[in-house]
């Protein structure tokens, strides 16, 4: 183990701390997953802690791996067993498969993603009667997810209820996890919800587990909601082992049930419990941790630290304020253009508030050809390809996923009508059955109600699952996808579309076999496989190789790059307008905004827009600016523009920023002839170009409007140009296609 000489003072007391309750404060860029790591070698080399009575829980599969490599790393010898380290819901899963027959469940259990869980809550509407118009299968989703991390069952939900629509989400919630249940399927929230009912109802389990985790250590702890609260409360009752590293200044999940009392309150539930700051900062400039420190220390609700760096001053942070989305678009691509091009930026985000932000940064970077990653899509497994076929692998595991079984009966299409399937549906309501079960019992005794051509397609396909269900037992994992491909006779089916899109599905079919056999070479089960595919988030897509990103602040958590461009800070925004109101609200609202100014290294960048169109009005509105560029000290901010109207032209800063070569060779490429930084150069004035100031012109989209400046010459010449009813808008000459009027 590389010696702890290597660990700052508190980041070595963090680790050798003896045992009992420890709270680590990691501000940002702290060195946390260091500390995590360090102790977990510590307890394994030094201390003679069993690998194997070692558990450490954070939230994404790209942090835990990330954990699990650095802690073989720092391993000396070669162990016989390992900690367990992963996510809370992969852990969760893990006990799950193991007891949650002790709940009425088999092990083969489904996890149900958004798509499943919205089929099943709209069958649930229609049976109960209910209009979706007046309880949208998504929105009842989110209000049954957050009475779920509440701990609130179908029944206390109803108590609690103040009126009818109240009462009709608690049968729809109650419906919801009947249907669940008939389909020995849980959702994402149930992982957690019964891991814990688990502990509570059989102790002897809770037991045995706390005397397996000696040690137990929680990652992003600020994080936590009430029932991962709760399950690490009963996996640490007996010993006390609990190391909580975490930031209540970056808790920035409420929305989705994060409560920050947990990390606030964390002395009051461990009385003995011991407190240490990591407060010195490996990743960003001193001034920009100033300027982050000076927004987030506004709140209330925070313990406190400062954060510091040896890094130095750097750059002051640069403000630039817009006319509009689109001006603020060709601000940001005018500034990574050149830094890219000359190697000053490693690596580039642009941060917003919304995904609907993304589209005016896109177009703009698509205009200077410059690639870049919008992080947020779909990963792989959400591809529709790959849930069909992984739809046949989970019936093969479990037939009464009737998720699955809705998801594969006609894919591909096997003759059976919408009809055919209504009157499938009606069977099993009627029966208090699930599809599968209304399936064997038609087939079995028929009802009259299906055709015979209905009943052939539907035999064909009972016989196709339990071929299914035999031959997972007999081939390897590969080998079973692979015999899925071949008799279903997808792959079949996709040739014949011939097409560029379905080629481009075929290759990602290929891919799955190819997981497969990873997953297979690491010793998985098909169930195992199957979790894995159900719990990988939009966190783990993020690759690092990207150059520029683009992705919201949220997206943004525990990433970092040499440039980050804040965008859209404006009231209603940043702060959101659901938060506005709301002081709780807010200050998550300012953690959000203190994380986004955390990530970046070197150069961090606020801008703002006077107007924006919201959504559904075709005219702009002016804004307000953010509060929170308020809150940053004006001694740290060097304004890129003087006003929102005339807004001067800019210079990509590099490391070479005050080399005359490097504002010559800059400016060259911009068609201008040197001037002092941030000023017009003479001589490209509206006078000398081919567009005067006051000429009338008309575009293809905003019609017809006035000529107020142009820069540059030939075809990169940029017009600001006034529009009627549409306000200023900044043009390039080579795209914009004007005529003179």
């Amino acid at each position: 183990m590389p010696s702890l000489q290597d660990l700052n003072p508190p980041q070595r007391e963090a680790v050798e701390y003896s045992g009992g309750p420890l709270l680590v404060l990691a501000g940002a860029g702290s060195g946390k997953t260091r500390v995590i790591t360090y102790r977990i070698a510590h307890l394994i080399e030094d201390r003679g802690v069993k690998p194997e009575n070692i558990l450490a829980v954070t939230f994404t599969n790209k942090a835990a791996e990330q954990m699990k490599q650095r802690v073989a790393h720092l391993l000396s010898a070669r162990l016989e067993s390992w900690p367990h380290l992963s996510t809370f819901h992969s852990f969760a899963v893990r006990v799950l498969r193991r007891e949650i027959g002790r709940l009425g469940y088999h092990g083969e259990f489904s996890i149900y993603d958004e798509a499943d869980q919205a089929r099943l809550v709209k069958g649930a509407l229609q049976e109960l009667g209910l209009e979706e118009r007046t309880l949208g299968p998504r929105a009842a989703l989110a209000r049954i997810s957050y009475a779920k991390n509440r701990g609130l069952s179908p029944e206390a939900l109803y108590r609690q209820a103040a009126d009818p629509a109240s009462e009709r989400l608690a049968s729809l919630y109650a419906r919801y996890e009947q249907k669940l249940r008939e389909a020995q399927a849980l959702d994402f929230d149930d992982l957690l919800l019964k891991a814990v009912e688990l502990f509570d109802q059989a102790p002897e389990v809770a037991l045995a587990y706390n005397e397996r985790f000696i040690h137990l250590l929680v990652d992003e702890y600020q994080d936590t909601n009430r029932i991962q609260y709760q399950l690490i409360r009963q996996l640490c009752q007996r010993h006390q082992n609990l190391c909580a590293v975490g930031d209540e200044d970056q808790s920035i999940y409420r929305w989705r049930g994060a409560d920050i009392q947990n990390i606030l309150n964390f002395e009051r539930d461990f009385p003995a419990a011991k407190i240490i700051r990591l407060e010195q900062n490996y990743r960003s400039t001193q001034t920009i941790l100033d300027a982050a420190t000076a927004v987030v220390s506004r709140n209330r609700a925070r313990k406190g630290k400062r954060l510091w760096t040896d890094r130095g001053a750097g750059f002051k942070v640069a403000l630039y304020e817009a006319w509009d989305a689109e001006d603020e678009a060709e601000f940001v691509s005018e500034e990574i253009a050149p830094a890219l091009q000359d190697h000053a930026a490693e690596s580039v985000a642009v941060l917003y508030r919304t995904n609907a932000q993304s589209r005016a940064f896109e177009e703009a970077l698509r205009k200077r050809s410059l690639d870049y990653r919008l992080v947020g899509g779909f990963s792989f497994y959400e591809r529709a390809e790959i849930k069909d076929v992984l739809a046949y692998a989970r019936l093969a595991a479990n037939p009464q996923d009737s998720g699955a079984l809705l998801r594969s009966i006609n894919t591909p299409r096997r003759g059976l009508s919408e009809a055919t399937m209504k009157a499938v549906e009606s069977i099993a309501r009627g029966g208090n059955l699930s599809l599968w079960q209304a399936i064997e019992q038609e087939l079995a005794a028929p009802s009259g109600r299906l055709s015979a051509r209905a009943m052939r397609s539907l035999e064909g396909f009972r016989s196709l699952l339990r071929e299914f269900a035999e031959s997972r037992q007999r081939l390897s994992l590969p080998a079973f996808f692979r015999h899925i491909l071949e008799r279903t006779g997808y792959v079949d089916a996709l040739r014949a579309e011939n097409s560029s899109e379905s080629e481009g599905r075929i290759e990602n079919l290929a891919e799955l076999v190819n997981a497969a056999a990873e997953a297979e070479t690491r010793g998985e089960s098909l169930s195992e496989f199957l979790d894995h595919a159900a719990l990988v988030s939009s966190a783990d897509q993020y690759d690092e190789r990207a150059r520029v990103s683009l992705m919201t602040f949220h997206s943004a958590k525990g990433l970092e790059f040499s440039w980050v461009f804040l965008a859209g800070l404006e009231e209603g925004l940043v702060p959101h307008q659901l938060s506005l109101g709301d002081e709780a609200g807010i200050e998550e609202e300012r953690r959000l905004c203190y994380v986004g100014m955390t990530r970046a290294r070197e150069r961090l960048f606020l801008s703002r827009v006077s107007r924006r169109r919201s959504y559904g009005k075709e005219l702009q509105e002016e804004t307000r600016r953010s509060r929170f560029l308020d809150e940053v000290p004006s001694e740290l901010i060097e304004r890129l523009n003087d006003s929102l109207l005339t807004p001067k032209p800019r210079v990509a800063w590099t490391n070479a920023v005050n080399s005359v070569e490097s504002v010559e060779s800059f400016l060259g490429r911009r068609g201008r002839s040197r001037g002092r930084m941030g000023e017009r150069s003479p001589g490209v004035a509206g006078e000398r170009s081919r567009w005067p100031r006051g000429t009338k012109v008309r575009h293809a989209k905003y019609g017809v409007g006035t000529v107020l400046e142009s820069e540059g010459e030939g075809e990169e010449t940029k017009l600001t140009v006034s529009f009627p009813g549409y306000g200023q808008k900044k043009l390039l000459e080579r795209y914009a296609s004007l005529e003179r009027v």
